[in-house]
C-alpha cells in the first residue's frame, strides 16, 4: 500500500510503502474491541464511593412529631427516602479493579491492526517534515486546513518538539501524542492520524512489529519502557 507524504504546506511531495501483511492484511474488528474496551476499562479508577445516612450532613432534628399528623413515621431528612439523603446499602469498597487482562502480543496486533483501518479509509496524514520555526496556533491551524484535516485529530509528535506541541495544545478536536503511544483507543477516538514518516517507520520497525515469538526471546527497546504495547 502506497501511502501519499505531505509537506506542511499541504502539497505531496511522495509516497511511503506500507506492508498490509505486517499490519494484518486485514481488518480483525473482534480483536480491535477487544483492545478497545481494554483501554476503555483501565481508565477507571474504581474508587467510586457513596455517603450512608450516618456521613450525611445536615440537621438530626426530627421532621414532625411521631403520631397524630397522618404521615408516615420519620426521624430526621438524611433518610434515604428523601432527596440528598444518606445511600440504603452505600458503596465503601475503596479500590475496585476494572483491568481486564489480554497478551501483549494481542495488543500489538490490535494497535497494528486499527492502524491499519486507517490506511485503509485514507485518514492518515504522513508529514515529511513536522515543525514549525516558532510555537503559534494559527499556523498549525492553517497547517491541518491544507492537509485537509476538518474533524478530530491525533497529531503523533515526538516529545521534544515543543514549537509543534505549544502550536497545537490549544487546537480543538486535536490531542498530542508521543508517535511510541499508538494504540487503537487514541486511533478509533479520533478521525485523522497525523505523523511524520520518519515517526511512522520507527514505530513500524519498533517494538510494536514484534507480535510473534521474538517479543519474547529477544525484545527491543528497555523491556518495554515508554512503549504503549
Amino acid at each position: 500500500m502506497d501511502v501519499p507524504v505531505y509537506n506542511m504546506q499541504g502539497a505531496q511531495v511522495g509516497t511511503f510503502s506500507v506492508d498490509e501483511q505486517a499490519l494484518g492484511g486485514s481488518i480483525n474488528a473482534a480483536l480491535i474491541k477487544q483492545a478497545y474496551v481494554r483501554y476503555h476499562s483501565n481508565q477507571r479508577q474504581g474508587s467510586a464511593r457513596t455517603k450512608n445516612r450516618r456521613q450525611t450532613e445536615g440537621s438530626t432534628r426530627k421532621l414532625y412529631r411521631q403520631k397524630g399528623t397522618g404521615n408516615a413515621r420519620h426521624g430526621d431528612r438524611k433518610a434515604n427516602l428523601f432527596r440528598g439523603g444518606g445511600h440504603g446499602h452505600s458503596k465503601k469498597k475503596t479500590r475496585e479493579d476494572f483491568r481486564p487482562d489480554m497478551p501483549r502480543k494481542m495488543r500489538r496486533k490490535a494497535n497494528r491492526n486499527a492502524l491499519l483501518a486507517k490506511l485503509v479509509d485514507q485518514e492518515v496524514r504522513v508529514i515529511d517534515t513536522l515543525g514549525f520555526e516558532t510555537p503559534r496556533t494559527r499556523a498549525f491551524m492553517e497547517f491541518l486546513a491544507a492537509i485537509k484535516v476538518d474533524r478530530s485529530a491525533l497529531v503523533a509528535v515526538a516529545c521534544d518538539n515543543e514549537a509543534v506541541r505549544r502550536s497545537a495544545r490549544n487546537a480543538e478536536d486535536v490531542t498530542l501524542c508521543c508517535p511510541d503511544q499508538l494504540n487503537c483507543f487514541d486511533l478509533l477516538n479520533h478521525r485523522y492520524l497525523v505523523i511524520g514518516r520518519a515517526d511512522l517507520e520507527a514505530w513500524l520497525s519498533g517494538p510494536s512489529s514484534q507480535t510473534g515469538k521474538e517479543a519474547k526471546l529477544s525484545p527491543m527497546g528497555a523491556a518495554g519502557a515508554g512503549e504503549a504495547a
